[in-house]
């Protein structure tokens, strides 16, 4: 059944009132899980909130660590988070109001500072056991082991909290992560180093446990990085909704909190002020600013009878509303739900190292658990188990895996940024690298975004010196695009804005107008970009405008054709105006009159033929097609929302190294596939020396980390190719 209440976006309906589907709602309960990183958290949490009888529909978004749970019943917060602990998820309770860019940066800190611990200690260590290897024995080889093991424990303490708290709460769920080999790694380094040191043995290895911390830490700290700028497009949507609004309560204007506003409820709204509730207009004549919805920057006439939308700008005011949505049932909330549920589903994205990981831990158990018993059965000596165990885990720990993706990704959003393009998420290279299909906004896109007058000199100099002086007086983009035109002004007097029609004012005795067609023109006015002059006698005189396209354009479109990839345009303009920028760009498909949901929908169409998509927008009504293609980008002067809801931004004006985006991408999943053969290829080289026993802890560590360079290296030698 369709929703009987008018609405001014049919975006409204995009997201269904009925709980249908893991959506936002009113009663969602939300909770942080600050250490979620990967598929597999995303699947574990999902799935353990889920099981549970009285939660309906549950969701995780990667990007905000966060879960949005609909429940069915009575459900506490408490009870969630005690479920989610049962699987190895550590969830606490969300405040939405906190601001997490504080939260975010302490995690910053604290991961630079233990990769600085390891680093120092690391150093010292190996400091040290240059005299072991130098011949030092006896007791002042036992004081310099002692001397490591005071450096080394507290440090491995503190540096490697991510990864025993990592490991603990896998096994803890009876799972397995790619933190559990590295705890085990560190641990079984550290224990056997203890025990030789204990036993006046020759060898200790507290340089290989603090150096796998390194290594390891790298990668993360690379990792996280490239994820910390992004931040969630919804909740740049929540804050453009106004705080507080004028009721009118027996004619008298009365302002209050939002909040308090019901559904029949009167709205003053005066010139400047942002919409604060769906409904329809009941008394005034202005103009909105409706690039909320359609994007399109040129504002529309609104008078009684016009429905408007919550986020809306009046320019020209004010205006009397009639409340038909309020709260969170209005367009803009409604836009921002749609965008995070997009999100959520873009962060189902599995990367390659985790996909990798998948593989790659459950097989590095398996071998050192052979290993040892091996060992054990062979020699009957616990110490020579042990360690060709700890050798094992060593030299097989994912130091080249976890540097495989983050070394690469760091190195090429590096060469991309020095190119105008800033990579915002983590996996964003490793899902351009995989588009074929490019779909583009047209106004502030694809063109400037900034109307500029085409027919200026065939006016006549009478005519432009009155278009000037009327379009100094008027705040409408169009005649803004006139006012910023040299020439003389003619001398006007009682010059008045008529709020949703145009400027009139006296010349010479005789009205001039300019403004909208049927006011300053004739009733039925042709296509295209327009204002009117009626210089109070004669036909009144068109003034035609245009868009031009943004710098690179052509270049671009004709790059990513010869590059195999599909063009497509989807606009929210009408569908002549998208048609002549498709024409100039040479874009062969098009879309027009598109609303935020329409966008969204035709992405989904897009997935559903198999398409691997490249959404590049500027404008709230993009955010949502933004947030659910595969990959996003936005130019530096796009809404807030909008950049924040892409993978990436477009620093400089042109859009010529698009292409070379792509390319670099390409050429960035090369390098990854590259490191990941040096990898495999380094493991096949490498186990069978330390399940045979020729490698002792040290060496592993030492090839470990030869390893872990040589795929750094590969990384940045370029992502040119």
């Amino acid at each position: 059944m369709s929703d009987p209440r008018p609405m001014a976006c049919p975006g409204c309906i995009a997201l269904p009132l009925d709980g249908e589907g893991p959506q936002a709602r009113a009663d969602d309960i939300l909770l942080s899980l600050p250490d979620i990183h990967c598929q597999v958290c995303i699947r574990t949490a999902e799935q353990a909130l889920t099981a549970r009888d009285d939660v309906a529909a549950a969701r995780v978004n990667l990007t905000l660590k966060r879960a949005y749970v609909t429940p069915q019943g009575d459900v506490s917060d408490d009870a969630l988070i005690e479920t989610l602990a049962g699987a190895g998820i550590l969830a606490q309770p969300l405040d939405p109001s906190v601001l997490r860019s504080t939260e975010t940066a302490r995690a910053g800190q604290a991961l630079l500072m233990r990769l600085a611990v390891a680093g120092f200690a690391a150093m010292n260590v190996m400091l040290l056991s240059v005299a072991v290897w130098s011949g030092a024995t006896d007791a002042t080889r036992d004081l310099f082991h002692w001397i490591s093991a005071a450096i080394a424990l507290p440090a491995v303490t503190f540096a490697g909290q991510p990864f025993f708290m990592g490991a603990w709460r896998a096994l803890s769920a009876q799972r397995l992560s790619m933190d559990v080999p590295i705890a085990l790694a560190i641990i079984l380094a550290l224990g056997t180093s203890l025990w030789e040191t204990a036993l006046s043995g020759h060898h200790a290895y507290f340089d290989a446990a603090l150096t796998l911390c390194f290594f390891l830490l790298a990668g993360r700290y690379l990792e996280f990085r490239t994820r910390a700028a992004a931040r969630s497009a919804a909740e740049e949507l929540t804050a453009l909704e106004v705080p507080r609004a004028t009721r009118i309560i027996g004619g008298v204007p009365v302002d209050g909190p939002v909040a308090e506003l019901s559904i029949d409820d009167l709205v003053l709204v005066r010139a400047g002020g942002r919409v604060p509730v769906d409904g329809i207009v009941t008394d005034g004549h202005a103009e909105l600013d409706r690039s909320l919805l359609t994007g399109e920057t040129i504002p529309v006439a609104a008078g009684p009878g016009t429905a408007v939308a919550a986020g809306e700008v009046v320019i020209s005011g004010p205006l009397t509303i009639r409340a038909t949505a309020v709260g969170r049932e209005t367009s803009l909330h409604r836009l921002a739900d749609l965008v995070a549920v997009a999100e959520a589903g873009r962060a189902n994205y599995t990367p390659l190292a985790d996909r990798a990981a998948a593989l790659y831990a459950p097989g590095v158990h398996i071998l050192a658990a052979l290993a040892f018993v091996g060992w054990l059965i062979w020699a009957g000596d616990m110490r020579v188990a042990l360690n060709i165990a700890a050798a094992v885990l060593i030299i097989t720990c994912p130091c080249a895996l976890g540097l495989a993706v983050p070394a690469v990704t760091t190195a090429a959003s590096g060469a991309l940024f020095r190119k105008g393009v800033l990579i915002k998420n983590a996996t964003a290279l490793e899902r351009l690298a995989a588009v074929d299909t490019v779909v583009f906004d047209k106004t502030g896109t694809l063109t400037e975004g900034a109307p500029e007058v085409m027919n200026w000199n065939t006016l006549g100099r009478e005519a432009q010196s009155v278009a000037l002086a009327l379009a100094d007086a008027s705040t409408h983009p169009l005649s803004k695009a006139i006012a910023r035109l040299s020439g003389d002004r003619a001398a006007l007097t009682a010059i008045t804005e008529v709020p949703g029609f145009g400027t009139q004012a006296l010349w010479r005795g005789k009205s001039v107008r300019i403004g909208r067609a049927g006011w300053a023109g004739p009733e039925e006015a042709g296509g295209g970009l327009m204002t009117w002059l009626d210089l109070g006698a004669g036909a009144p005189l068109a003034i035609t405008f245009t868009d031009s396209l943004r710098a690179g354009a052509v270049e671009a479109v004709a790059a990513l054709k010869n590059a195999g990839l599909h063009v497509e345009i989807l606009s929210g303009d009408r569908e002549g105006a998208v048609a002549d920028v498709a024409l100039a760009a040479g874009i062969d498909t098009m879309r027009a009159n598109c609303l935020p949901e329409d966008k969204v929908d035709h992405i989904a169409a897009l997935h559903a033929e198999g398409r691997t998509v490249l959404m590049v927008g500027d404008g709230l009504n993009d955010t949502g097609a933004l947030a659910a293609a595969d990959v996003s980008l936005s130019p530096a002067t796009a809404l807030d929302a909008a950049r924040v809801a892409s993978d990436m931004v477009l620093l400089g004006q042109s859009l010529a190294v698009l292409p070379d985006a792509v390319q670099c991408a390409r050429a960035a999943r090369r390098r990854i596939s590259e490191n990941f053969q040096i990898a495999t290829v380094y493991n096949i080289v490498a186990v069978p020396l330390a399940v045979i026993g020729l490698a002792t802890p040290l060496i592993a560590a030492l090839a470990m980390s030869s390893s872990s360079i040589t795929v750094s290296l590969n990384a940045l030698r370029g992502t040119r190719r």
